[in-house]
C-alpha cells in the first residue's frame, strides 16, 4: 500500500516507522513547510494519507487530501465534532473515505468497551458519582481530550441520567490549575492534566464517598499502540469506503 504521511512529528515518524516495517511504502511527507505538495503527483499517489496534525490545520488537510482523490485516515482531535455533518456528507454522497477516530490505539478501543459495560452496569447505582481525568504531555493543544469524550459519550448512552459532559479543572505544564465548571446531577465532569511527555491515560472513576471507589484505567507507555492502529485502519481503509471508525475495523 502506498500512504502519504500528514503531520511528521513524533507521531508521525512512528507511523512511519510501523508503516514500513509491515511492507508498505510511504510517497509523500506533508509536514508544516510543504503543504503545497498535497497538490503534487506524489500525494495524489497514495491509496490513503494518514493525518496527526493540530486541530487548527486537520480539517483543511482531510479536505485538500479528498480533493486530491486520497482515502484519509485521521487522528487529530479537536476539529471532527464540528464538521462531521460535512464530513458524512462527503463520504455518503461524493464517494469520499475518512476514516476518524479520537484514539486508534487497540487497548483504548478495549478500554472503551469495559467503558460501556461497566456503564451499563452503573446505571442501576447512582450513589457513584462518575467522572473522567485525563493526562497528556505539555504539547496537546485540546482539553479535554478528543478521548475523554468519546468515552464520556459512551457513559451517557448508557447510564440514563447523564445527558452531557463539562469541562472540569485543567492543571497546566507548570502546575497551576485553571478551575472549571461544577457538574451538575446530569453532567460528567473530565479533568485534565498537562504534564511532562505523558503519551496518555485516561481514567473513568465511580466513586461512592462514604464507601468506596471504583477505578478502571488505560496507561499509554508510548506512541507505538496509536500508530500500530492507525496503521491498521489504513489497510482497512483502502479496502473500503464512505465514514469509517474503529467500530467498523473492531467487531465487539
Amino acid at each position: 500500500m502506498k500512504i502519504a504521511l500528514i503531520g511528521y512529528g513524533k507521531m508521525g515518524k512512528t507511523i512511519e516507522r510501523i508503516a514500513i516495517e509491515r511492507g508498505h511504502e510511504i510517497v509523500s511527507i506533508i509536514d508544516i513547510d510543504n503543504r503545497e505538495e498535497m497538490k503534487g503527483e506524489a500525494f495524489a499517489s497514495a491509496d490513503v494519507a494518514i493525518e496527526f496534525t493540530a486541530p487548527a490545520v486537520a480539517y483543511d488537510n482531510c479536505i485538500k487530501a479528498m480533493e486530491a482523490g486520497v482515502k484519509v485516515v485521521s487522528g487529530s482531535t479537536g476539529w471532527f465534532h464540528q464538521h462531521e455533518a460535512e464530513m458524512r456528507e462527503k463520504c455518503e454522497k461524493e464517494g469520499k473515505t475518512l476514516f476518524w477516530s479520537s484514539n486508534f490505539s487497540l487497548g483504548v478501543a478495549i478500554f472503551s468497551a469495559v467503558n460501556k459495560y461497566l456503564a451499563r452496569i452503573m446505571n442501576s447505582f447512582d450513589n457513584y458519582k462518575v467522572r473522567i481525568e485525563e493526562t497528556h504531555h505539555i504539547h496537546k493543544l485540546d482539553a479535554p481530550s478528543g478521548t475523554a469524550i468519546t468515552l464520556a459519550e459512551g457513559i451517557i448512552e448508557n447510564i440514563s441520567y447523564k445527558k452531557n459532559w463539562v469541562m472540569g479543572d485543567l492543571t497546566n505544564p507548570d502546575g497551576t490549575v485553571t478551575k472549571g465548571n461544577t457538574p451538575k446531577a446530569t453532567e460528567i465532569k473530565i479533568d485534565a492534566i498537562r504534564r511532562d511527555e505523558v503519551p496518555g491515560i485516561h481514567s473513568i472513576i465511580y466513586d461512592d464517598y462514604d464507601t468506596d471507589t471504583i477505578t478502571i484505567t488505560h496507561d499509554a507507555h508510548n506512541r507505538n499502540g496509536f500508530a500500530l492502529g492507525a496503521v491498521i485502519a489504513a489497510e482497512y481503509a483502502k479496502e473500503h469506503e464512505g465514514m469509517l471508525g474503529m467500530s467498523n475495523l473492531l467487531d465487539f
